[in-house]
C-alpha cells in the first residue's frame, strides 16, 4: 500500500470532536512532551493539570474552539484557538495551537484537527488566525502545515526564544477569514456579541 494510501486510512478513522473536562489528562500529558523534549513551546516546565484545567475553563468561557482528535477511544492530540492579545481592538483576531502525541505524529493528526478549527474559527466570525511558531524555519513541520492549509509568513523575531540550549527564531503566520480586513466587522459575529456584553456589565 502506498504511504499517501495508508495515511489516508488512518485519518479516516480519527474524529475530531469538542474537547471536555475528561480529556485533560491526556491533553496535559502531550502538552508536557511537547514542553520537555520540543521547542514549538517556549515553556521551560510542564504545567500541572490544575493549570491545563484553568487554561481550558478560561478558554471555554469564552466561547473558543477547543478540539480533540480521537481514535479508537484514545485523544492523539488537540488544538485550540485562544485571544491574540488582550486589548479589545485584537477581538477580532485568534492565535491558534496544535499539539499531537509523539507516538501519532506524521499521520495527518495536525491536518485534520487545524481544518476543524478554522472552520470552527470562521463559523464564530474571527477575521484572522495568527500562528506564533517557536523554532520555526523553513523545514518546521509546524511551519509546512500552516503554509498547507493557506497561512502566509508575517514576520519573524529572531533569537526570541531560548531553550535545549540554543537561540530560537519565532514565526508569525497569517490567515484572513470572513473577508479579512476587507469587510467591517459583523455584529453578530461571536467576538463583537462578547464586546458588547463586557460593555454593558
Amino acid at each position: 500500500m502506498e504511504a499517501e494510501e495508508r495515511t489516508a486510512q488512518i485519518m479516516s478513522n480519527i474524529a475530531i470532536r469538542a474537547a471536555t473536562a475528561a480529556d485533560l489528562d491526556r491533553i496535559t500529558k502531550i502538552y508536557a512532551d511537547a514542553v520537555r523534549n520540543g521547542t514549538a513551546s517556549y515553556e521551560l516546565e510542564p504545567p500541572s493539570r490544575a493549570e491545563m484545567g484553568n487554561r481550558f475553563d478560561t478558554l471555554a468561557a469564552g466561547g473558543f474552539p477547543y478540539l480533540v482528535a480521537e481514535k479508537n477511544g484514545a485523544v492523539l492530540g488537540y488544538a485550540y484557538a485562544g485571544p491574540f492579545r488582550p486589548r479589545p481592538a485584537y477581538r477580532f483576531v485568534v492565535e491558534d495551537s496544535v499539539y499531537i502525541a509523539p507516538e501519532a505524529k506524521g499521520q495527518g493528526v495536525g491536518l485534520l484537527l487545524m481544518q476543524a478549527l478554522i472552520e470552527a474559527a470562521r463559523a464564530a466570525g474571527f477575521r484572522q488566525i495568527i500562528a506564533v511558531i517557536g523554532d520555526g524555519h523553513a523545514d518546521s513541520a509546524s511551519v509546512r502545515l500552516h503554509e498547507k492549509l493557506g497561512f502566509h509568513h508575517s514576520g519573524r523575531l529572531e533569537g526570541s526564544g531560548y531553550k535545549h540550549g540554543r537561540w530560537l527564531d519565532t514565526v508569525f503566520m497569517q490567515l484572513p477569514l470572513n473577508g479579512g480586513a476587507a469587510l467591517p466587522p459583523d455584529p453578530d459575529s461571536l467576538p463583537e456579541r462578547r464586546f458588547r456584553e463586557g460593555k454593558r456589565n
